[in-house]
């Protein structure tokens, strides 16, 4: 009897052993998804306990939903009571009354319509009447009566950033045609915003990626993030590079948001020149280093990018200080900036090959 209690105790011994063996060489990687801004969020968090980056994690999440329903362009934060965005946007239809916003907004609207006028009106999140037109303001895309006379219309009324007045913590627009839509923005925003709360946390590294726009803080153990570039027609990533503390990443493409129309793709990207849908470009990819709006730029940039043709997409990335950007047009030809070509492993055998792979020289 004794002999089996002394079995038993051994066993008990190893058990425990092995747990703690387990414990200590299981990695300390904190992983969490969640839904937030339409799209698929995902949160890493390395080298901390699981109980500190649960709670960390789930303020960030908190963070994003709260900035989500401040800045929804068409749904209400609640019943019958619009966001922020939403009380804004129709202050601006009914007249040049000025009304009062948060701090932030002002900031965030500020900011904006500078990257807009560095952008020669590319980027423009005054075109919100545009975006719902075309059936881009609701959960689900289908295709919509295209009527050309209404577009050209709106394209007139030449709705523009700097047709917002923000003064003493109120705004109003002297252009009754704005309505705003801040997507190509708010999740580059949400990015900066979580990185600097994590770091106040003193948290070393992560990764926070909100529906392909990236963040890194520190790295992966040993070694780098490590983060794939999803190919517009396959559903696998055409290549990886590594993400090093501060970078960002950001893709803008027609393969999430989209309708078909006989025959035709018509994406969320809508060029405010002619009032359309992009359709010579798939996707567009920026790289972005280390600065105080790392994450803004990678959501931002790749728009203008995106929308300008062929013959001015270079020109376009120097305009808004880009290096490392690459292109993949709608005939899928690959055009990337040397910066970024040296940092690339790519997946896909045919690109291997470099057949379809051209540099872009910088002006």
């Amino acid at each position: 009897m004794r002999k089996w209690r002394i079995s038993l105790l051994v066993i008990a011994v190893m058990a425990i052993t092995v747990a703690g063996i387990r414990a200590l060489t299981q990695e300390p990687l904190y992983h969490t998804q969640s839904y937030v801004f339409g799209t698929l969020v995902d949160i890493s968090i390395y080298g901390e306990s699981e109980d500190r980056a649960k709670l960390l994690a789930n303020q960030v999440l908190q963070d994003f939903q709260n900035l989500h329903n401040q800045l929804h362009a068409w749904k209400p934060a609640a019943k019958n009571q619009p966001g922020e965005l939403g009380a804004l946007n129709t202050a601006f239809a009914n007249g040049n009354e000025p009304i009062t916003i948060s701090p932030r907004l002002a900031t965030l609207l500020t900011d904006a319509s500078n990257l807009s006028v560095k952008s020669q009106g590319l980027f423009n999140p005054a075109i919100g009447h545009l975006v719902s037109n075309w059936g881009f303001q609701r959960d689900e895309f289908s295709a919509v009566n295209i009527d050309d006379a209404k577009i050209q219309a709106l394209v007139k009324a030449n709705p523009r950033m700097t047709d917002i007045v923000i003064k003493d913590g109120t705004a109003y627009s002297s252009n009754p045609s704005v309505k705003l839509d801040l997507g190509g923005y708010a999740k580059g925003y949400a990015l900066d915003m979580a990185a600097d709360y994590l770091r106040k946390q003193q948290v070393k590294n992560a990764l926070i990626n909100i529906g392909g726009n990236i963040i890194a803080l520190g790295q992966h153990g040993n070694k780098p993030w490590r983060v794939g570039i999803q190919h517009p027609r396959k559903p696998a990533a055409i290549a990886t590079l590594a993400l090093a503390d501060g970078w960002a990443i950001g893709t803008s493409g027609d393969y999430q948001r989209y309708f078909m129309l006989d025959g035709k793709r018509y994406c969320h990207i809508i060029d405010p020149r002619s009032g359309y849908p992009v359709q010579h470009t798939q996707a567009v990819t920026v790289l972005i280093p280390p600065q105080k709006s790392a994450g803004v730029l990678s959501d931002v940039a790749s728009k203008p990018i995106f929308i300008a043709a062929a013959e001015d997409k270079a020109r376009t990335a120097a305009m808004l200080g880009i290096q490392y950007f690459m292109v993949i047009d709608q005939q899928s030809g690959i055009f990337v900036s040397s910066a970024l070509a040296h940092q690339l492993e790519w997946l896909d055998p045919e690109v291997k090959k470099n057949s379809h792979v051209k540099l872009i020289t910088l002006p």
